[in-house]
């Protein structure tokens, strides 16, 4: 396993992370099946290990705590994250200081921990001022109840610039991380979002790199979804809206890209995201622990240039640049 800072902190973590959005807890079977791909992902390298308040209504916290309180607290990076409603009340929701200050405190307790090392803001809340948000962050870092914090969806480039400002203007802690979507058929960041990350120095930990298992190739065209896939029992279907005939013809060109480098699909779609300096980990999910074990295939993989160009080629991608005359 490699690791990278996180932007230009000190922190360090793999390149490949645990994510607990999909983590399965019902059932005691799927709890060890859950728990021993942690265990394995801790063993072979892995050190950062990302949550949030939402997942299963604070027990993927509860859970993972739990495991990982048999290792030494200095050897591993865990995150967590705040937005959602956490209850029914007016103020038990979104980014204002009492929410966030509240909300830390239960995470804490859940995952029985002195401090989380990185906090995100899950989503953006228009409805409180950016720099109140900002300072409640700053401030749990002042308090050591977080040492880094950063942002998830919905924090455009224009938002994170807004952020800078305020975070100078008050000499606040530093933003670290940035945690959006991103993968092959989603390349949206790539616009503006990496270039503000690079200019302020934040690291990107971007979440569903596999495009809800599209870009593994188990999906063909013209064939049945694979029994007990994703596409199969998916409540909000959002596999099944990227199930289209163009996305299968390019996952299947890039497939045989993959055979002639010696990997699979999921190799190289993990790989191609770390081709780029400013990602500091991949935020990988795994019902089970061969799915684990090819995911971490994926650190310090090297994909050769004219493959990146063939691949570039395939997914037919440009990045906006609007030009006048």
């Amino acid at each position: 396993m490699k690791y990278r800072n996180v932007g230009k902190s000190g922190l360090k973590v793999s390149e490949i992370a645990m994510g607990s959005w999909m983590t399965d807890l019902q059932g005691s079977e799927k709890a060890a099946v859950a728990e021993e791909t942690i265990r394995k992902a801790y063993n072979a390298g892995v050190n950062f290990f990302d949550c949030a308040d939402a997942y299963s209504g604070g027990e993927a916290e509860k859970f993972l705590g739990r495991v990982l309180k048999d290792y030494s607290r200095s050897s591993y990076v865990v995150s967590s994250k705040v937005f959602f409603p956490t209850g029914r009340g007016a103020n038990e929701w979104g980014l204002s200081r009492k929410h966030i200050f509240e909300n830390i405190d239960r995470t804490l307790k859940n995952m029985d921990l002195d401090y989380i090392d990185m906090y995100f803001c899950h989503r953006f809340d228009p409805t409180t001022p950016m720099e109140e948000t900002l300072r409640a962050l700053s401030d749990l870092v002042s308090q050591g109840k977080i040492l880094y914090y950063g942002v998830s969806e919905e924090w455009s480039a224009a938002r994170l610039t807004e952020a800078q400002k305020i975070i100078k203007e008050y000499h606040l802690y530093p933003m670290t991380v940035v945690q959006p979507q991103y993968h092959m058929m989603d390349r949206y960041i790539e616009h503006e979002i990496m270039d503000v990350c690079e200019k302020y120095g934040m690291g990107i930990t971007p979440f569903s790199p596999l495009a809800q298992g599209l870009l593994t190739g188990k999906y063909k065209k013209g064939q049945p979804y694979p029994e007990g896939s994703r596409a199969t029992h998916q409540a909000d279907r959002q596999v099944n809206n990227l199930l289209t005939d163009e996305n299968l013809d390019k996952v299947e060109k890039m497939s045989k890209i993959a055979e002639e480098l010696g990997t699979n699909m999921s190799v190289l779609a993990l790989a191609w995201i770390l081709r780029k300096q400013v990602i500091s980990s991949v935020i990988t999910g795994a019902s089970k622990p061969q799915q684990l074990e090819n995911n971490i295939a994926a650190s310090g993989f090297e994909i050769p240039q004219d493959a990146l160009k063939e691949i570039d080629k395939i997914l037919g991608f440009r990045k906006f640049e609007r030009h006048v005359g």
